[in-house]
């Protein structure tokens, strides 16, 4: 996660913003406490200084005052002294910094100087500890924000992981603050997800079952029917088709049945793609033999997958008849690159709404059901899902379609992460 969309990183600094604006505004309210300070304490005292000198030295009586301060009128005032506004101003003079009081009595200026007041490095010392204490407010700012961030985001983080890891009961669950109904929510959400998926695979379950014997039926009596037609053509055929049928329809409900079952529990080989590849083209000759489509497998290098064998001839067969069925002219080429299968046509392409449902998207408006998909290209997605194979649609160059099966490195069953689909 970027550090500026975690949560503990921004309660961090959160904190060290207020912290900031907070110690910005005492910093503005301390230097005009200490601005008045310095009027009443330094020049309230030379202008007090300059009452008691003046008239003495109008009355030619000596002006002893402090070490650090010296009176100095009409022509005894230092030049760079002279033309002073009156009343106190802060002078630096040959390096240091001077208080001066000026003024004016009946016999002419004056000015009061204060060399070594003690204010300037009480000024320091305090504008230290100023600057000290905001150093001191933000370290302990930074430091309460990431003990804040700590208490809020490892409950969070703690119910996440239980979550990804799927333990029950979640933590958190008989709290009574947002954490709790955060618990809650995901433990309510999660059960009815369950109960979505069990249903699901019951049915198909169920279902499989109860196809299989009407479907072993049908097949026996196509068999029963070609052997005795053998000198009726046109029956011969019509039981041929009946029993190709019933025989996909077979190997569909076989296939329904392995993805009932948790991925974890499926029983995997090593497969070479490439016999499976050339045997599926080979078995589906048959669809272009009758119109101008041409059915090519261009081989490619060896490609070994660790997947279920029954799994892999179904979406293999999949995706050949459905490009050939599709195609009425041109050709259907099959390949295999690096750790890819690829299929593509000459025919129409899929419509959107086909492009939507393959891609788990919402329906384009005007379009409807999912035509183009049929249960062929439903049971590509879900076998792709279950080998954690990466299931790609692009249109072909020139017009057609192109789809693409990318095995995983160690393409495995049990691997239960979803692939990424992609249109476009």
């Amino acid at each position: 996660m970027p550090p500026f969309r975690s949560l503990s990183r921004r309660i961090v600094l959160a904190y060290l913003l207020f912290a900031t604006i907070a110690s910005a505004s005492f910093a503005v309210i301390a230097a005009q406490a200490v601005e008045n300070v310095e009027g009443r304490l330094v020049n309230q005292r030379l202008a007090e200084v300059a009452n008691w000198a003046s008239p003495r030295h109008a009355g030619h009586l000596p002006v002893e005052l402090p070490a650090g301060l010296s009176f100095h009128h009409d022509a005894d005032i230092p030049k760079a002294l002279r033309g002073l506004p009156g009343g106190a101003s802060r002078i630096a003079l040959t390096g240091a910094q001077l208080h001066v009081f000026s003024g004016h009595d009946a016999r002419g200026d004056f000015v009061v100087v204060d060399h070594h007041s003690d204010y300037d490095r009480i000024e320091l010392l305090v504008y230290g500890m100023f600057a000290v204490g905001f150093a001191g407010f933000l370290l302990s700012s930074l430091m309460f924000g990431a003990f804040v961030g700590r208490r809020v985001v490892t409950p969070i983080m703690a119910l996440a992981a239980a979550v990804e890891a799927r333990r029950e009961p979640l933590p958190a669950l008989e709290q009574s603050d947002e954490l709790g109904v955060l618990a809650r929510a995901f433990a309510a959400r999660t059960a009815e997800l369950s109960a979505v998926l069990d249903r699901e695979r019951f049915f198909t379950g169920d279902v499989s079952h109860e196809l299989r014997t009407p479907l072993t039926v049908i097949r026996g009596a196509a068999e029963i029917i070609m052997t005795q037609a053998a000198a009726q053509p046109v029956l011969l055929a019509a039981a041929g088709r009946v029993d190709r049928a019933a025989r996909e329809a077979s190997d569909a409900v076989a296939v329904l049945l392995l993805l009932a079952r948790a991925p974890e529990r499926l029983e995997t080989t090593a497969v070479c793609l490439n016999e499976l590849v050339g045997a599926e083209c080979e078995r589906c000759q048959t669809l272009t033999a009758h119109k101008p489509v041409t059915l090519r497998y261009a081989g490619g290098a060896d490609l070994m997958v660790e997947a279920p064998r029954e799994l892999l001839v179904a979406l293999i067969g999949n995706l050949v008849r459905n490009a050939c069925i599709h195609t009425d002219h041109g050709e259907v080429r099959v390949s295999l690159q690096e750790r890819t299968l690829v299929v593509e046509d000459t025919g129409p392409g899929l419509p959107p709404a086909a492009r939507a449902h393959l891609a788990h998207e919402r329906t384009p408006a005007g379009e409807s059901g999912s035509a183009g998909t049929g249960l062929g290209l439903g049971l590509v997605r879900r076998i792709c899902a279950c080998l954690n194979a990466g299931l790609h649609y692009t249109e072909r160059d020139g017009g057609g379609s192109r789809f693409e099966v990318r095995f995983a490195p160690a393409a495995s069953a049990a691997d239960l992460t979803d692939p990424s689909i992609g249109i476009s």
